[in-house]
């Protein structure tokens, strides 16, 4: 068991960690909104991996390329609308803004939504997390029931603790955060593109 503990907190640390849509959705809701509305958004993975699982279970060794490019596309424009959004913000900031704009279920929700509409979570379970699953599973139960509370403890932990390390920035006054919303808009944006610019070039490869 643990082994399997090590390999879904393990692979759950890494992607926590590593610079992605999610990670800069949650900078960007930080600095509008502050820590407190944005911290229940570290568990969106609980409510996107669900279907994200079965589907990975399902196919199990890899995705469509048609898939996964539709993915990227739509998570591309997902991402531009939110820099939009934060570049809205920046323009007309005030500190009543940042406190109230957007309520936190709503926050949760779109936390989600860019995780579905991420390509990753989809490969990682695909070739990372679904087999796994299945080999703990042929052992036992409980082996597979291990794997998957390390990975979304872990992966929540991890989340949280962003959040709160981004919520350092609300010790800044009005300008700072003002400049860090800017920040997160342009970030946004470049990813947004990024994901838009690799769903083109993999469509035009196929």
């Amino acid at each position: 068991m643990l082994e399997y503990i090590l390999i879904g907190s393990g692979f759950a640390f890494t992607a926590a960690i590593q610079p992605g849509p999610l990670q800069a959705f949650l900078l960007s809701s930080v600095a509008r909104k502050g820590w407190q509305r944005t911290l229940p958004a570290s568990f969106a993975p609980l409510i996107s991996d669900g279907p994200i699982a079965l589907l990975a279970l399902l196919v199990l060794t890899r995705f469509p390329e048609t898939i996964s490019r539709v993915l990227q596309g739509a998570g591309g424009v997902f991402l531009i609308y939110l820099a939009w959004r934060s570049f809205r913000q920046w323009k007309h900031h005030t500190s009543k803004d940042a406190e109230t704009n957007d309520s936190v279920p709503r926050t949760l929700v779109q936390a989600a939504l860019i995780n579905i509409l991420n390509p990753h979570p989809y490969l990682g379970w695909s070739l990372v997390l679904g087999p796994a699953f299945l080999e703990a599973w042929q052992q036992s139960p409980e082996n597979a029931a291990a794997l998957i509370i390390a990975f979304y403890a872990t992966m929540v932990i991890v989340l949280a603790g962003t959040i709160l390390l981004f919520g350092t920035t609300r010790l800044l006054g009005p300008g700072g955060r003002r400049a860090l919303i800017l920040v997160s808009a342009i970030v946004l944006a470049a990813l947004g593109v990024y994901q838009l610019v690799g769903s083109l070039l993999r469509a035009e490869a196929a």
